[in-house]
């Protein structure tokens, strides 16, 4: 063994595997350990209190710890043990912390469980962690990410997507202040950090492009070659103005003779939504029936084991069955916007924007409009307005309906009336 302090980077960097395993003292119990195999491990031997067994300390591997690192260590170790501490024990709780530490995957499960899936929206964030947070963080302890990786990460998306960025961004703030309310973390990361402006969409259909719209999604229509329930829902969007997540999710059992009921769990404002229903909207949801099968989902998706169109037709159950997707119904639109000889292109929320520009046009008020949409009323009208607007909000919807039959130049809406079956098996 060579004397304490004879060592230094360069002979460390010299010294040769053997036959056994070997040790090359540094000082006051600081060893570099040299492997058969070559590697090269700090090891610091001690005596602790009465016990007259020496005990062994690791402290890293050569080169990963350098010596200056190495006597680092092995200097605090030292003060530990002058005041009466096992530093070697000391090591292992520290160590036992650090893994007990949640990864940022665990932390998104804690999240999802705790908070996330509660929200109407929370399958949705979720997805975005998943494919942009999570296979760059996942096995990361969620105290040494730092707040340059969140900024990098999300430059990253930028590049690639704007508006999901600022989407990712917004659920990335929510998840690392929900860690520093459990403590998992002392501050919330990303508290402060400035969004991106987005420009805001105002995309409004014209009449002409109603009616090319209504005749492409006409279920006799072949050549545009959208799935049937599709078709329906986004229908469905354009005449009742509700979310197009909330469409694709409507269940028979919401729905009585006059009314959809969107419970406080699928609404973005987390309360009931009352959606009258007109003439239209139920002949759409009967044409839906066809294909929900034994879907408890009004717009099933083909996906579904309980589509009725799937062969062959097994039941199963319900917690298979699915609705269709809010995606479906934008890729759908996508494909087939120039099909329909429809030049600028647009999205299913944009036909709910159509409906309130449109309510504004047939002198419906702002309040009625927003009620609606399932907007909440403002400032003070929130606090003491607690009228429910059913009756308003019919006579809107009947208005649009009775301004969309002269768009498509149907006839009067008595010759065309289907019965509305209010209980599905």
């Amino acid at each position: 063994m060579s004397k304490a302090k004879d060592l230094t980077d360069k002979n460390i960097a010299n010294l040769k595997p053997k036959n056994e395993r070997y040790e090359v003292k540094d000082g006051h119990g600081l060893f570099i350990r040299v492997s058969p195999t070559g590697n090269k491990t700090w090891v610091f031997r001690y005596r602790f209190g009465d016990d007259l067994k020496p005990r062994r300390m690791t402290l890293g591997t050569y080169p990963r710890m350098t010596l200056a690192s190495a006597r680092e260590v092995h200097a605090r170790a030292m003060q530990a043990l002058a005041k009466g501490i096992d530093p070697g024990a000391m090591e292992q709780e520290e160590k036992a912390k650090r893994k007990a530490e949640p990864t940022f995957k665990e932390l998104l499960e804690e999240f999802w469980i705790t908070e996330l899936s509660k929200t109407p929206s929370g399958k949705a964030r979720r997805s975005l962690i998943e494919k942009d947070a999570l296979p760059a963080w996942a096995s990361r302890k969620v105290k040494f990410i730092k707040r340059r990786d969140a900024v990098i990460l999300l430059d990253g998306v930028r590049d690639r997507a704007p508006i999901t960025a600022n989407r990712l961004q917004s659920v990335l703030v929510r998840m690392f202040n929900f860690a520093s309310e459990r403590g998992i973390i002392d501050f919330p990361l990303l508290a402060g950090l400035k969004r991106e402006k987005e420009k805001s969409r105002a995309r409004v259909l014209t009449d002409a492009e109603i009616k090319k719209l209504w005749q492409g999604l006409d279920l006799e229509n072949k050549a545009i070659d959208i799935y049937a329930p599709s078709k329906l829902a986004l229908k469905m969007i354009l005449l009742s103005g509700q979310r197009p997540g909330e469409v694709c999710g409507m269940a028979f059992d919401e729905l009585s003779e006059d009314r959809w009921t969107i419970p406080e769990s699928r609404t973005k404002n987390g309360e009931v939504q009352e959606v009258p229903l007109t003439a239209m909207m139920k002949e759409i949801i009967e044409r839906a029936r066809v294909y929900a099968g034994e879907s408890r989902f009004v717009f099933t998706s083909p996906r579904s084991p309980l589509y009725n169109f799937k062969k062959p037709k097994i039941a199963k159950p319900k917690e298979v069955d699915l609705p269709l997707s809010r995606l479906a119904l934008s890729r759908a639109l996508q494909r087939h916007c120039v099909d329909m000889e429809i030049e600028n292109p647009f999205t299913p929320h944009d036909l709910r924007r159509t409906l309130r520009t449109r309510l504004a046009e047939l002198g419906v008020s702002d309040i009625v409009a927003e009620r609606v949409l399932g907007h909440k009323l403002q400032g003070m009208l929130a606090i003491y307005n607690r009228h429910d607007y059913a009756v308003e909000k019919r006579q809107a919807l009947e208005r649009w309906e009775a301004r969309l039959r002269e768009i498509l130049e149907m006839p009067d809406e008595k010759q065309n009336v289907i019965p509305f079956e209010v209980n599905h098996a």
